[in-house]
């Protein structure tokens, strides 16, 4: 399972838990499963058929471009992170 790390903006669904071992093969089985644990997070993460263009998310350390597609893996670790933007 991969090991999700939850921002501290999202404790207040996760009941302060800030990791967690979540099964799937893609960030979107993943958010999928973490809502059925969490119910609500995913509106929080979600924003149609993306991750909300206010949250990034990494997977082993690399942030994706691929969003909701991205592969993740048995030993993945995931975070979600506010996006940063400016210029």
């Amino acid at each position: 399972m991969a090991k999700v790390f939850i921002p501290a903006l999202l404790h207040t669904f996760t009941k302060n838990v800030s990791e967690i071992d979540v099964e799937g093969n893609n960030v979107r089985t993943v958010i999928n499963n973490l809502d059925m644990e969490f119910p609500g997070i995913k509106l929080k993460l979600v924003e149609g058929h993306r991750i909300k263009p206010s949250i990034s998310v990494a997977v082993d350390g690399n942030i994706t471009p691929m969003g909701l597609l991205e592969e993740v893996g048995e030993q993945s670790e995931v975070h979600f992170l506010p996006a940063i933007s400016g210029g």
